[in-house]
């Protein structure tokens, strides 16, 4: 009778004892997933889930689905796995956010991902002095795989995407590189005859590459750089695009924010007039500080030549000819001879010899957009002179 007593005392004691326990686990689990929902909705993204179920060591959100406030379509991804929080500066810090493998199969289509890997994900305390105080961020983003197939074929596949971040701290700006190690599209399931027959004659039936990007956000004045973004096709060529902007401050992204919310709330039909020239207003806080599109050669400017002088029975060469006495004529319209003849002797250098060729917009001062647009409408060929528009061909990149 003593034992059993005793017993019962011990196990009363014990649940006693882990009662605070796993209210405390489940208060915590409230709090951050609260958190969590706050801050995508400060980023104009509405998550929603069934239950989440787990402790501070593995929480499960179970039936998550996301969508833009208002609208009624949604996106459901399953579960949603958060491992390893701790709290941080009145905050969370997380491991790894992790989604479940997603599968969508609509007609003859089909899309499988593979699960997303978010890792040091941070959600700010509200009220944080911090810079991105109302933004989730994290570390590093992982994803294996992305299949799409069209009756069962596949037609576009991604291996390894990646992305690493390093977030502004000491006045310093956020940097970011990503890269998708490989991707291989089928252009024969491509329906229109005329396309199909160009890609046929081009020997690019499949092809397949690789993208590298990089780049830098200063949240305290705005300035966003695209320092790399290179789309690489095997026995192609590369193409990569640059950009730099200033004005794109964390009060511009609100202000954003703010107008994208407003007209997702209008009613369907709803007259969006004024809110179109408040996002024309918005965009004349940015500032054009300069752009860049290049090319650089692996064998497709060749095969290109060859096909259209096949079509017509002549020789490359005479295409490549013909070329370089069209452009003359095509840019004397620029009305700008400094350009023009840029752009000529760029062309037959390019064509002669095809290595690379670039196109860049530095101005000499920041240009607004407000400028940019008065002048496209005003006067639009004096605009590559306001950017400081050049051309070059079988140059260095510029680092």
């Amino acid at each position: 009778m003593m034992i059993r007593t005793t017993f019962q005392k011990l196990a009363l004691s014990t649940f006693l004892l882990a009662m605070p326990l796993h209210a405390a686990y489940a208060q915590d689990t409230t709090a951050v997933a609260q958190r969590f929902k706050e801050l995508l909705a400060s980023q104009n993204m509405d998550v929603d889930w069934k239950e989440v179920n787990g402790d501070a060591s593995k929480m499960v959100f179970e039936g998550v689905t996301f969508g833009a406030p208002g609208e009624k379509e949604r996106l459901s991804i399953g579960k949603l796995t958060f491992e390893g929080v701790n709290e941080e500066n009145g905050g969370y810090k997380i491991d790894t956010v992790t989604t479940e493998p997603y599968h969508f199969a609509e007609d003859k289509a089909a899309v499988d991902i593979s699960s997303l890997v978010l890792s040091g994900v941070v959600l700010p305390a509200p009220g944080s002095s911090d810079a991105l105080g109302s933004m989730a961020m994290y570390d590093s983003a992982s994803l294996a795989s992305l299949d799409v197939k069209l009756n069962d074929k596949p037609v576009f596949t991604m291996s390894n995407l990646s992305v690493e971040m390093t977030p502004p701290k000491d006045g310093n700006a956020l940097e970011f590189t990503s890269s998708i190690e490989k991707f291989t599209a089928d252009l024969s399931a491509i329906d229109d005859a005329q396309t199909k027959a160009v890609i046929d004659g081009l020997g690019y039936k499949t092809i397949s590459g690789y993208v590298e990007s990089a780049g830098s956000w200063q949240p305290s004045d705005g300035r966003l750089t695209l320092s790399q973004n290179d789309i690489s096709i095997e026995n192609a060529g590369t193409i990569g695009m640059t950009f730099d902007l200033g004005g794109y401050t964390l009060a511009f992204l609100k202000s954003m924010q703010d107008l994208q919310k407003k007209m997702a709330d209008q009613p369907e039909g709803a007259d969006n007039s004024a809110q179109g020239l408040a996002m024309l207003g918005l965009m004349q806080q940015l500032t054009f500080e300069g752009a860049s599109v290049r090319f650089d050669d692996d064998s497709l400017t060749g095969k290109v030549l060859e096909y259209v002088a096949k079509q017509q029975g002549v020789k490359s060469t005479d295409i490549a000819n013909q070329a370089k006495a069209i452009v003359p004529f095509m840019t004397s319209q620029l009305n700008n001879p400094d350009l023009s003849g840029q752009i000529s002797a760029a062309v037959n250098k390019f064509l002669e010899d095809p290595k690379n060729i670039e196109v860049r917009a530095t101005p000499s001062s920041s240009v607004p957009f407000a400028l940019i647009a008065a002048g496209a409408m005003a006067n639009p060929l004096d605009l590559p002179k306001t950017l400081g528009v050049t051309v070059q061909a079988n140059e260095e990149a510029e680092q």
